[in-house]
């Protein structure tokens, strides 16, 4: 996933594609056609007719398997992008355990990824264990490999690789389960990101020997992959973006702004029928695009036919109700109400008026072994402070957990997720079906101005939240008060329900801690002060239950 971005210019953009409706690249006649009905493809059809389902506004809890081929090497997120940038740790990685670029490249790690261990059924079914209530698999990421039996990308997981449909084994096992299912879709951004993939060695024996970014179907003969051509994979039959050589430089492009190069409208069109091919096949609930607002967005109608079909579709499989949700990045106020607002690994510090979500993860993005063998994964407590901290601002938290190339997850991740589900089978009632108090929170932390940085990357914010912190959640009549931390001195201090306070009317009647029982408590002009236990009776965070 992109890791910043800039804004510069996009709502100017945006608003006059909006209003006018023309588009640089716009899809082509398609071989997936849209869906008819309610929803037109135009901000103000989305704007006017969308509402985000009661489900996802309840369900606060979502798990990702952000999972494909880019984990066989272990060298994290944006592999097989880093993999082509001379001296970065993915470039040694490759160099020294499969060979030089110009002639091992990413299609050569493809075959490699078996998921020989893949249990999609045993791994919904934990999943579940730990509160979640939605479950997104990976369609395909930047490195354009789908992971179902596409019909419009021959290099796909059925074809090459572990000869599965990916995609279907985690549907199945979803809807076995009662989860919501979603895909997230990334390889829109193909066309630039891998641009890398062309470049060649500055200096040594092969300097000036192009990647493999710049093969052929016609190179393929005698090879594995004869038949097949490259180009499908890495979409490099373009001229380079401004800067192409700058590392950095794609994510001021990542709104096709900025010299980016323009996409094609094959190229733009392929991923249309390929996304429609995922929402005609296997029905998701949601859909996820790791974009700036829309697929291609500002620069095409893709993003918009998408929208529109997946609103219809959902709609004509579930007896005229909308049950979807679809994501997209840094949105505005009224786009915001055509689409859903993703945060990625962060938050706002205050409470938004629509449902939202936040997508994190335990670890990197794509599974980083270095990340184990130093102990560097969120512990249990963080993700419960992110978590709550979400959930009290009308969010939703969706967890990545990084797999292993085999389709598992390490023991470092087990105890983790272990530590993190025996906290939320007591303490879920104060997430699960909750809505915003009058106020998310009280502390430091939840009086700061907090930013976010583009997209999010503010989530250290709360991470390090210490027992000072509190968050409100309300279901019903009765106020759910997490402390972020356990205090040391056994007491909560509550100063948004002091006698008096413009927030909490009346006396309280009742404090229960969750597994706990009845707790002693006074009601002063100072705050709710509530004695704990000695003895804390889980290792994260004590939630309260207020009447």
């Amino acid at each position: 996933m992109k890791k910043s971005m800039f804004l510069t210019g996009l709502l100017l953009l945006a608003s006059l594609a909006s209003h006018a409706q023309q588009f640089a690249v716009p899809v082509a006649e398609s071989q997936e056609k849209m869906m008819e009905g309610k929803f037109a493809p135009t901000w103000s059809s989305l704007e006017s007719q969308y509402q985000v389902p009661e489900w996802f506004s309840n369900a606060k809890f979502g798990i990702w398997a952000h999972w494909g081929p880019q984990c066989v090497e272990g060298s994290g997120d944006w592999m097989a992008r880093s993999m082509y940038q001379e001296g970065s740790a993915a470039w040694k990685y490759h160099r020294e355990h499969y060979g030089h670029q110009s002639e091992v490249g990413f299609k050569d790690i493809l075959p490699l990824f078996k998921a020989e261990h893949w249990n999609p059924d045993s791994l919904v079914a934990y999943y579940k264990s730990l509160g979640a209530q939605y479950f997104f698999a990976l369609g395909n990421h930047h490195d354009n490999f789908d992971l179902w039996d596409s019909k419009y990308q021959p290099w796909n997981s059925k074809n090459i690789g572990p000869h599965k449909d990916i995609l279907e084994g985690w549907a199945k096992a979803a809807r076995k389960y009662g989860l919501k299912f979603g895909v997230s879709l990334h390889a829109d951004h193909a066309w630039t990101w891998y641009e890398p993939s062309r470049r060649y060695d500055r200096s040594g024996s092969k300097m000036g020997v192009s990647y493999d970014g710049c093969m052929t179907k016609a190179d393929g003969k005698g090879k594995w992959w004869e038949g097949l051509d490259p180009q499908d994979l890495y979409q490099q039959d373009h001229p380079l973006s401004k800067g192409s050589w700058a590392d950095g430089m794609i994510h001021r492009q990542w709104d096709w702004s900025n010299g980016a190069a323009m996409p094609s409208q094959k190229f733009v069109t392929n991923f249309y029928n390929r996304t429609l091919d995922v929402i005609n096949r296997y029905n998701p609930d949601l859909l996820y695009f790791d974009v700036t607002v829309l697929p291609f967005w500002p620069v095409s109608d893709c993003g918009l036919k998408i929208a529109a079909d997946f609103y219809n579709h959902n709609m004509a499989t579930h007896h005229g109700k909308l049950t979807a949700v679809m994501f997209g990045k840094i949105l505005d106020d009224q786009q915001r109400k055509g689409i859903t607002w993703d945060v990625e690994r962060g938050a706002p510090n205050h409470i938004i008026d629509r449902p939202w979500q936040t997508c994190s993860c335990i670890g990197g993005w794509h599974y980083n072994t270095e990340i184990y063998e130093k102990n560097q994964y969120k512990s249990a407590a963080q993700v419960v402070k992110l978590l709550v901290d979400v959930v009290s601002k009308n969010g939703n938290l969706l967890l990545s957990v990084p797999l292993r190339s085999d389709g598992t997850f390490d023991e470092k991740e087990k105890a983790i997720l272990d530590e993190f589900g025996a906290w939320m089978r007591v303490n879920k009632e104060s997430i699960i079906g909750t809505h915003p108090w009058k106020i998310f929170g009280e502390g430091p932390i939840a009086d700061s101005d907090i930013k976010l940085n583009a997209q999010g990357f503010n989530e250290g914010s709360y991470t390090r939240a210490g027992s000072a912190e509190i968050r409100f959640t309300q279901k019903g009549n009765t106020l759910y008060a997490t402390a972020l931390a356990w205090p040391a001195d056994h007491r909560v201090v509550i100063k948004s329900l002091a006698l008096h306070s413009p927030h909490y009317e009346g006396k309280v009647k009742s404090v229960h801690l969750l597994g706990y029982g009845k707790v002693a408590f006074r009601q002063t002009e100072d705050g709710l002060v509530v004695e704990l236990p000695e003895k804390p009776c889980n290792t994260i965070a004590p939630v309260l239950s207020v009447k």
